[in-house]
C-alpha cells in the first residue's frame, strides 16, 4: 500500500497507521477512504492528496 501526500499541508497519509480521529482504520488503502474524509491538519479534501514518491 502507498502513502499519499496532502499537496496543501504536507501531512502524509500512511496506511499502516491510517486516521484513528478520521475513524480510518489501520491497514486502509487510500483508494479506500471514504470521499468525504478530509486531512486531519488542513481540512483539505481527499482530492488534494497526491502518490507520495519516495
Amino acid at each position: 500500500m502507498k502513502k499519499y501526500i496532502c499537496t496543501k499541508c504536507k501531512w502524509i497519509y500512511d496506511p499502516k497507521i491510517g486516521d484513528s480521529d478520521g475513524g480510518i482504520a489501520p491497514g486502509t488503502d487510500f483508494k479506500n477512504i471514504p470521499d468525504d474524509w478530509v486531512c486531519p491538519i488542513c481540512g483539505a479534501t481527499k482530492d488534494k492528496f497526491k502518490e507520495l514518491v519516495e
